[in-house]
């Protein structure tokens, strides 16, 4: 692809860059209640700017930006530092799948909120005895007049202590295979019969939550594609949670190019070549992200190719951290941004699948193995 941005790109990227610089500030822990109000605030001040989801079209609150402009966007949030994105769940997974999958009624009605954080979406997909096995699901949707009776319980689920409404999957026909029979469903966190338990991470905070189900009721409206279709439209929000939406190479870039300062401020020529590696992933990660770009502008779309990038993604975020602490020797055991990082890159081959299930994922759909014993 040509990587010479055209002037309108540019003119776009300077108005992100300026904007970020007047009103990027420090905020609390999302993961507090406090900092969730915090960030649902800073959500609407994106949104007012129209910077919230650049790529949406206008009727839902975007501008109806190309995807190389959301690279662009994301570049410059990145690197001015901006906070994390309280309703990523939403805006980077449940909405591109709503795009492929929902009706125009649940795209006017869910996704203007979805992009001033009036609504915060929890990721509900796995559950104590179906982690990375999504297939293996126990929790159930009963048909009752109008709609569904949700039953079981969802664990780590992101977001899910101070969210509005969750996403998850339902087996609705206990008779079908174990990738049939299942249906996506949107339900509101609040409604009868739903408990939220926060888990404690590492630092005490409730970045997860158990959600336990009894018989709650959700409308026909709020089943996301076919019912029994479930599993087809879940491997659409994992293909964009693994393959382009949730960790943009800005993220990479920002953090190399903090990576490199950190190295030149006490230069080590035993990690000299760790700090170079994990600059070139990242700027070999951008340029996957807009070949990436290029193949859906053309038609393409999200396969299991992301399932590679995946892997490379998470395996690149854990090593980049890893550098930085060696470099900081003792300085790094004591807190701070570096440590922080770290800590959160270790979920990263985990969540959004595993990388033991992503490897299988390549084996047998890219490199056409046949499937090994299980």
């Amino acid at each position: 692809m040509d990587l010479d941005l055209d002037d309108g790109t540019l003119e776009f990227r300077e108005e992100v860059r300026a904007w970020l610089a007047e009103h990027v500030r420090r905020l609390s822990s999302m993961d507090t209640e406090a900092g969730f109000a915090q960030h649902r605030e800073w959500e609407r001040e994106l949104a007012d700017a129209r910077l919230s989801v650049v790529s949406w079209p206008e009727e839902f609150g975007g501008r109806g930006a190309s995807l190389l402009r959301w690279v662009v966007f994301e570049e410059e949030y990145h690197a001015a530092g901006a906070p994390g994105r309280v309703g990523q769940n939403g805006i980077f997974l449940l909405a591109p799948t709503l795009f492929t999958h929902g009706t125009p009624e649940q795209c006017a009605r869910l996704l203007p909120p979805m992009a001033r954080a009036d609504e915060v979406w929890a990721q509900a997909w796995s559950e104590p005895e179906a982690g990375s096995d999504l297939a293996a699901i126990r929790s159930r949707a009963v048909r009752t007049d109008g709609g569904w009776l949700l039953r079981g319980q969802k664990t780590w689920s992101s977001r899910a202590a101070f969210a509005d409404r969750g996403f998850g999957l339902f087996r609705t026909d206990r008779d079908a295979p174990r990738h049939r029979g299942l249906t996506y469903l949107l339900f509101d966190l609040r409604a009868d019969g739903v408990t939220v338990r926060p888990i404690a991470q590492l630092d005490g905070e409730p970045g997860f939550a158990e959600i336990f189900l009894d018989d709650v009721f959700v409308p026909d409206r709020d089943v996301l594609g076919e019912v029994g279709d479930g599993w087809r439209v879940a491997m659409s929000t994992a293909s964009s949670e693994r393959g382009l939406s949730l960790r943009s190479p800005g993220r990479f870039l920002a953090a190399a190019r903090r990576l490199v300062g950190l190295w030149r401020t006490a230069p080590d020529r035993a990690l000299r070549d760790r700090v170079v590696d994990a600059w070139i992933g990242a700027q070999a990660y951008r340029l996957h992200t807009f070949g990436t770009v290029t193949r859906l502008a053309e038609g393409g779309a999200l396969g299991p190719e992301s399932s590679v990038t995946k892997v490379f993604w998470s395996e690149l975020d854990v090593a980049l951290h890893e550098t930085a602490l060696d470099l900081l020797g003792p300085r790094g055991e004591v807190g701070g941004e570096w440590l922080d990082g770290y800590l959160f890159s270790l979920a990263g081959p985990i969540y959004a699948g595993t990388n033991e299930i992503q490897r299988d994922v390549v084996a047998e759909r890219l490199l056409g193995l046949p499937r090994g014993d299980r």
